[in-house]
């Protein structure tokens, strides 16, 4: 592929909001030509898929800089990567059980709304059912 010049052409991996976010974080670094355009070559967009997966995954560009030396790695290359596995491990570990703080709660919400449509509902009836009984005048 060789080198791609501008906010990621060569490539739709991402939008220009993205990678100029990637960048912000320390996530992906384009090489600058004489005319100031970014440079990115093909490393880097291992970089931007790897890093679009794992923030799909629930992790934030904090948790991903601790395996950033393995984003530049190809997909299968990348799961593979044993770069500090202690700290790889941990930072997992540490993000599922946020994720599961979070689906806990969700999972609470979701039982007060269907406790709350089972009583109107409920009421509701109830409610026509008295209309019911005043219209037939017993």
């Amino acid at each position: 592929m060789g080198r791609s010049s501008g906010t990621g052409s060569g490539t739709s991996l991402a939008s220009r909001r993205s990678i100029r976010y990637y960048e912000q974080q320390g996530l992906l670094e384009a090489e600058r030509t004489s005319k100031g355009w970014r440079e990115y070559d093909e490393r880097a967009v291992h970089r931007v898929l790897n890093v679009r997966e794992l923030l799909g995954a629930g992790l934030t560009a904090e948790d991903i800089r601790v395996v950033a030396p393995c984003l530049d790695m190809k997909t299968e290359e990348f799961l593979a990567c044993d770069s500090s596995p202690d700290g790889v491990l941990a930072m997992y570990e540490q993000r599922l059980s946020v994720v599961e703080a979070k689906a806990a709660e969700l999972q609470r919400h979701r039982a007060e709304l269907v406790e709350r449509i089972a009583r109107l509902r409920a009421d509701a009836a109830d409610t026509d059912g008295f209309a019911e009984l005043l219209r037939s005048g017993a």
